[in-house]
């Protein structure tokens, strides 16, 4: 797992498949990721677990669509 902590708020996070999924509102603790707002106002939350690498860009693990159907609207969720 990279570094959690060099990933900063509004960072873009993409899937394996390197398709946005949204930006980084804030890190929760040492194992959640809060994203910024969708179209809808809402707020999801991904398992620090799931980033495979950190650039410009936190790069995940899974897939924009698999991401997508399994990240969470409250951290405590995850």
């Amino acid at each position: 797992m990279a570094d959690i902590k060099s990933i900063k708020p509004h960072m873009s996070v993409v899937g394996s498949d390197n398709v946005p999924i949204g930006r980084v509102d804030h890190l929760e603790g040492d194992n959640a990721i809060k994203l910024t707002r969708d179209r809808s106002g809402q707020h999801h939350f991904i398992p620090a677990g799931w980033v495979s690498s950190i650039d410009d860009k936190v790069h995940l693990n899974r897939s924009c669509n698999e991401a997508m159907s399994e990240w969470r609207d409250r951290a405590s969720l995850l």
